[in-house]
């Protein structure tokens, strides 16, 4: 039985069928029962809040007879007597003001704003009227009413403050003005009210709503408004910055740009030339900041960027290019890009999928964006050929890039990036204008404290600036030499360093001298160690985290417990840039340590030290990815991918097969639950195409690997034909075995080959269970369960399964075809409950075509159940999260659902405008059969 008290009393059987409960006493009786949240209730109380104070005649026989009333209807062991009184019977999840608080809690507890506003609308979507809308007068049930109103409000605010930081000001002014007409004193929901109405233009009325609330306040209560709304009433009334930003907070949730550590220094005016040549306004749309190494290019795009990033409604989005190889083509480019706008997941629903170039323009077509390309000099040809077709193809995307030489490509504005201002005169107010002083000054009291710019040094640190001829970089490395020299002790030591004749390099210009000269000035400062540590840091390609840096760096003669103490010096001496808990190189220092390496003799030995920490750490993680650490192994090996690519490519590069195809073994299930099956049919093919010994069963398990993803990215039959009728014999781990024949047969399903595939899964269920691989059972169980009707029990075990081993990506497999043998046995509310737990669960993990394909089946739900403003809700979200991630049938499949439920409003014009967007969708996506036949939905084209 499950039990509805927030409206109308309701009861539903265990297939969701609506039970009535006769006679208003049996009712109330029901309803008292529940107050109590199955906890006894003594018969006298029983009576005493069903009859008040004129019980009827033999009262307790009375009260019997009506409990026997109930029993007939809801089943004898389901309300039970007891010494104590009677109780109803309950589990966990049979009452639907329990399941409310539930999801406000995780809502609370999850930190992803679109993640907490999706389960705050679930939340307040099992509210069908006002809690306990039977017994409302009654004198029993007032208490728990007024509770569970509280919660409701409660949530409300919740939900509006969420919405509010995703930009929804507009929609939630007028809604939460009907809202505070109810509740005028809960401060709170006025405050919400007020910041939506300011968002919304709407100044005046927002004053007028604070206004409002202290005359009430004041009448009713002879109090005043709070500190919190009376500080919000002055910010409105300053008109401060940060409140009218449509959508404080949600800057987050359309870049990745990196918060700056330090303030811009010396480059307000280029900012300003760069930020106008970024306007959507202006007819530029190619932008690159061109200078040399270490000037400050990429801080600059950065700053420049986020101050446009209000002007660019999809988002400004950072793509660094620094770890990819000099061979890499226009599709390695547009792949990072994929991944960098979070496509990667939708992107692998496309069979096919070879040109990655053409498919990043048609998913972005419609958008209005900003690209942010870093580091191209090393790829000027692909990156050009990947502008070109972006700009013709994306009317209203920009690009800005920075590099050491230009594209050279029609339409490009290059800007170019000068080294910061030097000072002209010694008197130290003169002194203090110029910006490489003013940025040498505040890196110098960084690392000692106390240093200041005064009459004094005025004249050291002006001649030290113009020696470094204002380059940002070089000012940074030496500015740590404050530590332990005077400025004027410095600025001798570089007149005596920059006089030799060892110094110049030649060939290269001036100021590339210049920075060549203190690099080498700063190399030459270090001890034998640091110098070793320096230089074998370059091999990571992104940073690296402090084991990664041991693993790398250490050797027999340089022990891996030293690496920190060395490399928190080499970071005292800014030469490695420390972000959180991961160490950089910056990018002129980077290509100075890759020829001290070189010239070391160690590319060979470190490279290969690399090359094994990271196959030996993916291998590790790899089996983290099946349990209850998935989510947190899926962000680390998030943000390894640089550096694993860069480990991938030099085992291949340099012939170690072996260590090439334990790493793609190692990734493969990590590229399949991130979308990346682009990315993983490429690396598969690399290592095994791979010169050098790789191990006979490493080799079988990465082509059985790629016969499952080659199935997932061609068209339905069109896969090659596996090369034996199981690609998994031979490999002679039983468990990996079992999982990999799992992973051929859901493909070889999913080819339209069910025969084949289903026997294949039949042996993964086999094998696992002799293994006892809990999780291969389980991923085998809720496969067959989903192609076979009566087969619930099995889907019943294996979310069990997947439940005991805390895999979160099995759990949402399992729920979701749990819901699919629910629906097919009628039992529409279970469906529904387990459709919302694996929308939670999809949104939590990161996987957007879940989650738009449970918005739309639980708004087809909606829709049967008569409720169509819900459906409306839960469509736009599908939509709205489809059209974020380029889902291109999501899309459809929304659209058509709008148009169902526009119709059944009567709305006839709604309904023909959204089917005739979902046939052009489809038209220009390739996806007409979807348009033209979505799953469940009518022919609404003959509906009108």
């Amino acid at each position: 039985m499950r039990y509805g008290v927030l409206g109308p009393l309701a009861v539903w059987d265990a297939e969701g069928r609506p039970i009535k409960v006769p006679e208003v006493k049996v009712r109330a009786l029901l309803a008292d029962l529940l107050v109590h949240g199955g906890g006894p209730v003594s018969a006298d109380r029983l009576i005493e809040d069903l009859w008040a104070s004129n019980p009827p005649g033999g009262s307790a026989n009375t009260l019997q007879t009506k409990v026997s009333q109930l029993r007939r209807v809801l089943g004898r062991e389901q309300v039970v007597r007891e010494p104590a009184g009677y109780r109803l019977l309950l589990a966990d999840d049979t009452v639907d003001a329990v399941a409310f608080q539930e999801l406000a809690e995780r809502a609370r507890a999850h930190e992803e704003p679109a993640v907490k506003e999706g389960l705050f609308a679930d939340a307040l979507a099992l509210w069908r009227g006002p809690a306990y809308a039977d017994v409302a007068e009654s004198l029993f049930a007032r208490d728990e009413i007024t509770r569970l109103e509280e919660l409701r409000l409660d949530v409300v605010e919740d939900r509006a403050e969420v919405r509010l930081t995703l930009g929804e000001h507009t929609a939630l002014a007028a809604e939460l003005g009907v809202l505070v007409t109810r509740h005028p004193l809960r401060e709170r929901l006025r405050m919400a009210h007020m910041r939506a109405l300011y968002r919304a233009g709407r100044q005046g009325d927002a004053l007028q709503s604070f206004q409002d609330l202290r005359r009430r306040l004041a009448e009713e209560l002879g109090a005043s408004p709070g500190p919190g709304a009376s500080a919000l009433h002055e910010a409105i009334l300053r008109q401060e910055p940060e409140l009218a930003t449509p959508a404080i907070g949600s800057l987050s949730c359309r870049t990745n740009l990196p918060t700056p550590l330090t303030p811009l220094i010396g480059r307000r005016e280029a900012a300003e030339q760069v930020r106008a040549r970024l306007d959507p306004a202006a007819s530029t749309r190619l932008v690159t900041l061109a200078g040399l190494g270490g000037v400050g290019k990429t801080r600059l795009a950065i700053a420049a960027a986020r101050d446009v990033a209000e002007q660019f409604a999809d988002g400004v989005w950072l793509v660094e290019l620094a770890g990819l190889g000099a061979a890499s083509a226009p599709d390695d480019i547009a792949d990072r890009v994929i991944t960098t706008l979070g496509l990667c997941d939708t992107a692998a629903t496309e069979p096919n999928l070879d040109d990655l170039v053409g498919w990043l323009c048609r998913a972005v077509a419609d958008r209005h964006l900003l690209i942010l390309l870093d580091n191209c000099e090393h790829l000027v040809e692909p990156v050009a050929v990947l502008a070109n077709a972006v700009l013709s193809a994306v009317p209203a995307a920009h690009l800005l890039l920075t590099s050491q030489e230009a594209l050279d490509v029609p339409g490009e504005v290059v800007h170019p990036v000068p080294p910061l201002t030097l000072p002209e005169h010694t008197d130290p107010r003169m002194v203090a204008r110029s910006s490489a002083v003013e940025l040498f000054v505040q890196r110098a009291a960084a690392a000692a404290p106390g240093f200041v710019l005064d009459a004094d040094n005025a004249a050291a640190v002006s001649a030290i600036c113009r020696r470094l001829d204002g380059i940002p970089l070089a000012l940074e490395l030496v500015a740590s030499r404050l530590r332990t020299l005077s400025p004027h002790e410095l600025a001798a030591r570089l007149d005596d360093r920059f006089a030799r004749p060892d110094v110049r390099a030649r060939g290269l210009p001036a100021r590339q001298q210049t920075l060549r000269g203190m690099l080498d000035w700063s190399w030459q400062l270090l001890t034998s160690d640091e110098r070793t540590v320096l230089r074998r840091l370059v091999v990571h390609a992104d940073g690296c985290l402090m084991p990664s840096a041991q693993a790398v760096c250490a050797d027999d003669d340089l022990g891996a417990e030293r690496i920190p103490d060395l490399l928190s010096r080499l970071v005292d001496r800014s030469l490695v840039v420390r972000v959180g808990n991961r160490f950089r190189l910056l990018e002129s220092v980077a290509a100075y340590c890759a020829e001290r390496l070189a010239e070391a003799g160690e590319e060979t030995a470190v490279r290969a030290r690399f090359v094994r920490h990271c196959t030996e750490w993916a291998e590790r993680e790899s089996e983290r990815l099946r349990g209850p650490d998935q989510r947190s192994s899926l962000e680390r090996l998030n943000a390894e991918t640089v550096n694993l690519r860069r480990a991938l490519d030099l085992a291949v590069t340099q012939g170690a097969a072996g260590y090439a195809v334990r790493l793609v073994n190692a990734l493969a299930w990590y590229w399949f639950l991130r979308g990346k099956l682009t990315e993983a049919r490429r690396s598969l093919r690399a290592a095994l195409a791979a010169v050098g010994e790789a191990a006979p069963a490493a080799r079988l398990t990465a082509r059985a690997w790629l016969t499952g993803i080659e199935l997932r990215t061609s068209q339905a039959g069109a896969a090659p034909a596996p090369a034996s009728e199981d690609p998994t014999a031979g490999v002679e781990d039983p468990v990996l075995r079992a999982r990999l024949q799992w992973f051929v047969g859901t493909g070889l399903t999913g080819d339209g080959r069910r025969r084949e595939g289903r026997r294949l899964v039949e042996a993964s269920l086999a094998g696992a269970r002799a293994a006892r691989d809990r999780w291969g059972e389980a991923a085998a169980l809720v496969e067959l369960a989903s192609h076979a009707p009566a087969q619930g029990a099995s889907a019943e075990l294996g979310a069990a399964l997947f439940h005991e081993v805390g895999d979160r990506w099995g759990r949402l497999r399992a729920t979701r075809s749990l819901a699919l043998v629910a629906e097919r046995e009628g039992d529409r509310a279970r469906s529904e409950r387990l459709h919302r737990e694996a929308l939670v669960m999809a949104e939590e993990l990161g996987l957007w075509t879940e989650v738009v394909e449970a918005l739309t089946w639980l708004g087809r739900t909606a829709l049967a159940g008569g409720r169509t403003e819900r459906a409306t809700e839960l469509y736009e979200r599908a939509l709205s999260v489809s059209a974020e991630r380029a889902y291109n049938r999501g899309e459809i499949h929304a659209e058509l659902g709008l148009a169902h439920a526009a119709r059944l409003r009567g709305d006839r014009e709604a309904a023909r405008r959204h089917v005739n967007r979902a046939l052009a969708k489809g038209r220009s996506s390739g996806h007409a059969a979807h348009a033209e036949s979505a799953p469940a939905q009518p022919n609404l084209r003959t509906s009108f």
